[in-house]
């Protein structure tokens, strides 16, 4: 299967951070840009409005935190929020919201192995995390052919 030839933006929505990660035209390698704080909703907006005209992405991938049983709870309901803002700020470029059980302890397993400490990189956490929600979205193209995800269709 082939892969849309463009650069991604993955976002992990989180309540004090917000990790940024981007990966190259070929969807190859996926890289931690910034932490971007999170408890300033529309200023956390404004930032990630820049990045997307900064780095002029195909999408925007956004992790959306499930349960392990596949439920959706309070955390995803103000995930699918924030993806919807988002959506409205950034149009023309599309939003997709993908699973992203387990993300987070895999990038902090990652640092670790690494020989990072996780207590002083939680900023760089929400990076790797994003990187994670990369990297799945874009091995999930690879594999099946279709955008990873569902589409956050703007509602005007």
């Amino acid at each position: 299967m082939t892969l849309r030839r463009g650069r991604r933006l993955a976002i992990d929505v989180g309540d004090a951070r917000i990790g940024v990660a981007s990966c190259d035209p070929d969807g190859v390698l996926a890289t931690p840009v910034e932490t971007v704080p999170g408890r300033d909703i529309p200023a956390a907006h404004r930032r990630l409005r820049q990045l997307v005209e900064e780095y002029e992405p195909l999408e925007v991938v956004v992790g959306l935190p499930r349960s392990l049983s596949g439920r959706e709870g309070p955390a995803a309901a103000k995930c699918r929020a924030f993806a919807m803002e988002l959506a409205k700020g950034i149009k023309p470029v599309g939003v997709r919201l993908v699973d992203e059980r387990m993300t987070t302890v895999t990038a902090a397993q990652g640092l670790r192995a690494s020989g990072k400490n996780a207590k002083k990189g939680r900023s760089v956490i929400d990076q790797a995390a994003a990187v994670v929600i990369l990297q799945n979205a874009l091995e999930t193209e690879r594999v099946s052919g279709n955008p990873p995800g569902e589409c956050v269709e703007v509602v005007v």
